[in-house]
Order: structure tokens, then C-alpha cells, then sequence
């Protein structure tokens, strides 16, 4: 049978997750998902024996792949390019480090066949993020999604597990997406000629604690993120109405640190 699903996973240093993301994801897709799928890693020369692990799991029977990639770095330009080189109509991304559930996978891949973006959301009703998920982690994620909220309507902009049809991707000009962006979705969202009368699948599912590799949040990925978000604004209103964001920027931000200090205090 014929490729139709396509999943991508960028990774770095991620040797140790790699085995249990395949098998999981290749076990909630069943027997017969599993024949129209395809599971591709993007790494960015680990060189941590990533290569091998995906070997063996290709030789177990399982349509898993891996490209190495020794001339090009970073999340958002790993994912394009697992996404242009995939053979699937569907498209999904995942992180390599099982805070994306695998078994959530199929959810999307349905969606995807009557939405043209689908987005893995943490703010749906009843759903929970982790209890030991750290606080200033959930106070660096609160705020990024508050200052993606005018770029658009859906409730979780910051989420990197997402799907979407691939034509859409293949009808933008690739000179407009930024590979270089932290928040891929984001990204795709803003620049995709999605349709208008179509809106975004969301399916919630509980965002986990990483078990193995490490996190790869720094002061630059932060800084990366606004320099992203101010082109994101340019591109969808102009330059001059970029003070206005600004000012609106400052506002969520001392918002945050408000609620912060209710919390600590």
C-alpha cells in the first residue's frame, strides 16, 4: 500500500526515545494505519548512535526512516524539511521526547481529513499539563501563547504537535516561511493559504514531563521567538502598526509577571 500519512520527528541527541516513540506510535496506528504510514526523523548529526537505533527498528519491520542532516541546524528548518521530503498527503509533527503522546497520533490524522490544520492542544477543558512540569516553564509558555494570540484564533499557537494537508504547504512560497523560526506552527499558521471557510481541528491531549535527553529551551531559543513573533507581525499587518504591538506586548507581560507574583507570593 501506498504511503498517505507522513510523521516527522525533529531530533537532536534523542538516541534513547527513539525505540519507544516508534513502537508506540506504530502500536496506537494498528495494523492497518501502520501499512499508510511512514515515521521520519530529522537529525541534526547527533552522531549518539540515532542513526543505528532507527536501522534496527527498520530491520524489525517497522517504516521508519532517518535523515541526517550535516550542513543545516535548528527545529523549525528540520521540520520543513522532513515535510517537503515526505511521501505523505498528511503531514504531522511530533517532538522526539514523548511529551507528545504517540498514541494521540491517529486522533490527528483523522482530523486531518476534514481540516487542513490540525493542532494537539494543552488548553482544552479537562485536559492537564504535568504536575512536575516547572513553573517557570509554564509561565514562559503562558506568555508566548498570550503574544501569538492576535496572529490567530486557535487556542494553543505554541504547540509543536500539529498536522496539516500537505498541498497547503506546497501551494506557499517557500521564500515567505522563516526556516529559521522557533514556533513552527505558528509560522505555518500565519503564512499557509489555508482556507477561510475551514477552521482548525483541535484535539487535546496531556502534555508530559521529558524522561530522557534534554530540553532544549535557552535564552536565545526566547530570543529567537520575538524576533519571530515582530517579523510574524510585520508580515500579517505591516510595519506600521508594529508599536502598537509592541505597546500591547509590554501589557501581557506585566500581566504575567503579576499573576507570577500572586503565585509565589
Amino acid at each position: 500500500m501506498s504511503v498517505v500519512n507522513s510523521v516527522i520527528v525533529p531530533a537532536y541527541h534523542e538516541k534513547l526515545n527513539i525505540k519507544p516513540l516508534t513502537t508506540r506510535l506504530f502500536a496506537a496506528l494498528g495494523n492497518e494505519g501502520s501499512k499508510t504510514t511512514e515515521l521520519i526523523f530529522v537529525d541534526d548529526n547527533s552522531q549518539d548512535g540515532s542513526v543505528e537505533e532507527v536501522e534496527k527498528l527498520k530491520k524489525e519491520g517497522y517504516n521508519v526512516k532517518i535523515i541526517v542532516r550535516t550542513d543545516e541546524r535548528g527545529l523549525s528548518s528540520a521540520v520543513l524539511k522532513g515535510f517537503y521530503d515526505a511521501q505523505g498527503e498528511y503531514l504531522v509533527c511530533m517532538d522526539a521526547d514523548l511529551q507528545h503522546p504517540p498514541e494521540s497520533v491517529p486522533q490527528l490524522l483523522d482530523s486531518l481529513r476534514s481540516h487542513p490544520f490540525v493542532l494537539g492542544t494543552r488548553y482544552a477543558p479537562g485536559v492537564g499539563i504535568d504536575k512536575d512540569w516547572p513553573l517557570h516553564r509554564r509561565v514562559i509558555s503562558t506568555t508566548a501563547r498570550a503574544m501569538a494570540k492576535p496572529l490567530t484564533t486557535a487556542s494553543d499557537p505554541m504547540s509543536g504537535f500539529f498536522g496539516l494537508q500537505k498541498k497547503y504547504l506546497l501551494k506557499a512560497n517557500d521564500k515567505d516561511i522563516n526556516k529559521q523560526g522557533f514556533k513552527i506552527a505558528l509560522e505555518l499558521l500565519a503564512k499557509l493559504p489555508l482556507p477561510q471557510d475551514q477552521s482548525i481541528g483541535e484535539i487535546p491531549f496531556s502534555f508530559g514531563v521529558r524522561t530522557e535527553g534534554e530540553s532544549k529551551l535557552s535564552g536565545k531559543v526566547i530570543i529567537q521567538y520575538l524576533e519571530q513573533l515582530k517579523e510574524l507581525y510585520v508580515f500579517k499587518f505591516g510595519a506600521n502598526n508594529l508599536i502598537i504591538f509592541l505597546a500591547v506586548w509590554t501589557l501581557i507581560a506585566l500581566f504575567i509577571l503579576y499573576k507570577l507574583y500572586q503565585l509565589v507570593f
